[in-house]
């Protein structure tokens, strides 16, 4: 069993920025991927960003790319999504998830077995 707990959220005026962590447990933090994936009310959720195993590669959605930064630090069991320059439209629900590790970087949800809670990120025009 894996727990994954988000936290960082909250409300941010258009421009700012935030950092959203990711504490893990119960798997063998430094042999897994981890994404994060967000879900807007009425849409449906979306990848934003994940990071291999050892943190060597990364790979963004393009809405986010080059406003988001995510890393991890495997001696904290930890992952990390730093939002800058955040718009309205950034606005939603944002979830960290992990898989095994794998030769490429997944980006669809469903390869991703175990997710967080959520924590909310809203940005105020």
């Amino acid at each position: 069993q894996v727990q994954l707990v988000e936290s960082g959220g909250g409300l941010v005026q258009a421009g700012g920025s935030l950092r959203l962590s990711c504490a893990a447990s119960g798997r063998t933090f430094s042999s897994v991927h981890m994404g994060w994936f967000r879900q807007a009310p009425g849409k449906e959720r979306e990848f934003v960003a994940a990071i291999s195993a050892g943190g060597g590669t990364t790979y963004y959605a393009d809405s986010v790319k080059g406003r988001f930064t995510i890393s991890r630090d495997n001696a904290k069991n930890t992952v990390y999504l730093q939002l800058n320059s955040l718009k309205p439209e950034d606005t939603a629900v944002y979830f960290c998830a992990s898989r095994p590790g794998s030769m490429y970087i997944r980006t669809q949800g469903t390869e991703y077995d175990y997710w967080g809670q959520g924590t909310q990120v809203t940005v105020s025009s």
